[in-house]
């Protein structure tokens, strides 16, 4: 079944480290055609020698996504380069910073937004007449991924209620948008990481990670590559091809009240 990957035009957005990195790489191992974004080109040596030892082939796209024209640009660079696209994954996002609530401003609220708002619906808006298309000439559905988090569900920790919200509305969108495109045979599905021992947590005290830790039944942080093959599953058709609307936790067992 995962002969149906070979060839599939995949933009994965944040992709140039932790669990979008890790993305590429799976669907690069099974001869997907993907293209990698972040705010630059450029990547070590030993990712780019890690990269070109996989059957896929790769193109690097460089685009800061909390502007609208950007994600135009980088959709249509990428459709350029392979001519169609089969599979979008929305994982630019991050933290932004942290804010209590009296301290909030404009300008912290539009950079929150703009990174984990703004850059998804926009690359979606502008992905969509090409999986449309893509879904109508493969015979089969098309898909757009995004990753949310288990922060959507629990508030996210203090100063951080705008990146929570945020990703609620991600979760949230998906299921509006299943309503106005299923009927073009796209299919939208969150995947949503608990505590993962990326960039994300960094500078964080020993004693937070510890108690972070202690919250997950399984005893410690998840790594981006037991994340990536979720999003493997849910873009693959043969496994997934009536799954819709869903957010699928990936956590270790980590509770949202």
């Amino acid at each position: 079944m995962l002969n149906e990957l070979n060839g599939k035009r995949v933009l994965i957005t944040g992709s140039t480290a932790g669990i979008g990195l890790a993305t590429a790489k799976l669907f690069l191992q099974y001869g997907a055609q993907v293209g990698i974004n972040g705010l630059s080109t450029v990547l070590s040596q030993t990712t780019l020698a890690e990269l070109d030892k996989l059957p896929g082939e790769y193109a690097i796209f460089p685009a800061d996504l909390t502007q609208s024209a950007n994600c135009e640009k980088l959709v249509n660079d990428f459709v350029h380069r392979f001519g169609g696209m089969d599979v979008l994954i929305n994982n630019a996002g991050g933290l932004g910073g942290r804010s209590n609530l009296e301290n909030i401003d404009d300008a912290f609220y539009d950079k929150v937004m703009d990174l984990n708002v703004r850059s998804l619906l926009m690359t979606t808006k502008f992905a969509i007449p090409h999986l449309r298309e893509a879904a109508k000439t493969n015979g089969i559905t098309s898909a757009v991924l995004s990753t949310g988090s288990i922060a959507g569900r629990d508030g996210a920790g203090i100063g951080a209620g705008i990146y929570g919200s945020a990703k609620a509305w991600v979760h949230n969108i998906h299921r509006n948008w299943v309503k106005e495109f299923t009927k073009d045979n796209i299919r939208f599905n969150i995947v949503s990481p608990g505590s993962i021992d990326t960039a994300f947590h960094h500078g964080k005290s020993e004693e937070v990670l510890a108690t972070m830790r202690n919250s997950i039944p399984m005893g410690r942080f998840g790594t981006s590559e037991e994340v990536a093959p979720t999003y493997l599953f849910l873009a693959t058709h043969a496994f997934s091809g009536y799954i819709t609307g869903q957010i699928v936790d990936v956590n270790g067992g980590q509770m949202a009240p």
